[in-house]
């Protein structure tokens, strides 16, 4: 190491939360030759990534996350050569989406093979080839624009730029109407848009849902063979075996806490980054932090079943991830109501059956079946009832599997993180205005006006999701106006 570069990297950083997010930004840092240390607040490290034992002894549940679309399509995951660490397996089908039939067997499935999905989709299967056909041969330019970083920057590639904004509009206005006829596609689109919790149509959730999509007929959506915990794991080990720390119980309450570190870097929401770093911070900034407004909510139901979930349609158990609710009337009826400030009595359920492609993870007798419905921010409703309704909807003698549940309330989720504002696990409402400005209208969003200061949160883009990526282009900006340094290669 030269002079100048020992010099500039004998300064030390510090990360709050150790979260993908934190965790992301501490393996580049320390990959850069920064002394680093993570402080989190919980015992154990992960944020949105734990995998416990939350409703049974010897039964394990993913905390949060449970399948990850981006998991192998973003930049940093794919520098990180997160593959070579994990072992993933990727279903078929990507995520389906039950319909009621009068025969009982009828749902829309998304497979990684779009000819296949199309030819399921009856009248409107050619509709939808040709909408997601565009997508996928520009598939590298529509990640690059979605998540490559501010969205006020040139794309690299204009055209797939383009391409996402004349599927966004179409899909996120009125005229999502008008390209099929039937109900299967549309309820398909509408499922995973919904991902953002927010009104349908609208063009935030519509982006989301085109991007989600797309990933979805190419790169497949991954189940971590072990629990989303194996990601945490990767990533910390990664961080340890570059000369960083990792000290949990520590929580930060004050930036003076860290009076011994140059550089500082927030995994936190906006709101924890105004309660600690406050002080520090220019008023005009801290205006505009307190403008970023937070969203609704989720409430998850965690099941321990004594065998698989008894789905009408029986290809439905080849997806890890299911959207129930309906059709696409029904479930932005659904969606309506929570931004209404109301808990609907047919809402939106995303589920996960991870166990058929985990096997390994829980006794064989087991099945462990994680889900989540969408309610008001704060809620502390018992959701169990409604969401037990809605899949016994179209598997019926769900219920009588069940052996053991536990339900997480929003408000229960605002104390198991302290980003979850709410149970707002998303660290933001997803609206056009908040993917532009996250937290504010800058090419360098991650960089705040007070020195050494940066936010390395989902507050900051591209948002939420598993993938690390509002930790590394922190921890970007910082090597580059703090120490002088590039970003290192990240691969093992």
């Amino acid at each position: 190491m030269s002079t100048a570069r020992a010099r500039r990297t004998a300064a030390r950083a510090a990360v709050v939360g150790a979260g993908p997010n934190g965790l992301a930004a501490a393996v580049t840092l320390a990959r850069a030759g920064v002394p680093v240390t993570v402080f989190e607040a919980a015992e154990t490290i992960g944020g949105g990534t734990r995998t416990t034992e939350l409703v049974q002894p010897g039964v394990l549940h993913d905390v949060c996350s449970a399948v990850h679309p981006m998991a192998l399509a973003t930049e940093f995951f794919r520098q990180f050569e997160i593959e070579r660490r994990v072992d993933f397996v990727v279903p078929e089908a990507s995520y389906a989406n039950p319909l009621d039939g009068a025969a009982g067997s009828r749902a829309a499935i998304a497979y990684r093979d779009l000819d296949r999905t199309a030819a399921e989709l009856g009248r409107d299967g050619a509709a939808y080839a040709r909408l997601y056909r565009p997508l996928l041969q520009r598939l590298e330019g529509i990640t690059d624009f979605a998540l490559g970083g501010s969205m006020l920057r040139w794309p690299r590639d204009p055209l797939a730029a383009i391409v996402t904004a004349l599927r966004t509009a179409e899909q996120g206005t009125p005229l999502w109407g008008m390209r099929f006829r039937e109900d299967a596609a549309p309820a398909l689109l509408s499922g995973v848009a919904a991902h953002s919790i927010g009104r349908m149509p609208h063009l935030a959730t519509a982006a989301v849902g085109i991007v989600l999509g797309a990933l979805g007929h190419a790169r497949g959506w991954p189940v971590p063979v072990g629990g989303s915990r194996v990601i945490t794991d990767a990533l910390a080990a990664d961080v340890l075996a570059h000369g960083g720390q990792i000290e949990t119980n520590h929580p930060i309450d004050r930036i003076a806490e860290l009076d011994g570190y140059d550089v500082k870097l927030f995994d936190t929401s906006t709101r924890g980054l105004l309660s600690i770093a406050g002080d520090v911070l220019p008023a005009r900034y801290r205006r505009a932090l307190s403008r970023f407004r937070f969203g609704d909510a989720a409430s998850k139901v965690d099941f321990v079943l004594d065998g698989p979930i008894p789905w009408q349609d029986p290809r439905i158990a080849a997806a890890a991830t299911v959207h129930l609710g309906g059709t696409r009337a029904q479930l932005a009826t659904a969606e309506l109501d929570v931004a209404h400030g109301r808990h609907p009595e047919r809402p939106y359920v995303l589920l996960a059956q991870p166990t058929t492609f985990d096997s390994g993870r829980n006794p064989a007798d087991v099945n462990a079946v994680w889900s989540y419905t969408h309610v008001p921010r704060g809620s502390d409703v018992d959701v169990a009832p409604v969401v037990i309704a809605q899949i016994e909807r179209f598997a019926p003698g769900f219920r009588d599997r069940i052996v053991a549940h536990t339900v997480t309330t929003a408000a229960q989720l605002a104390g198991y993180n302290r980003n979850y504002v709410g149970g707002d696990f998303s660290a933001g409402a997803i609206t056009m205005r908040q993917l532009l400005a996250r937290p504010v209208l800058n090419t360098d969003p991650w960089r705040t006006p007070a020195r050494g200061v940066y936010l390395a949160s989902s507050a900051t883009p591209p948002g939420p999701g598993v993938h690390g990526l509002a930790g590394w282009y922190a921890a970007q900006s910082a090597l580059r106006h703090e120490f002088g340094l590039q970003a290192p290669a990240l691969g093992m």
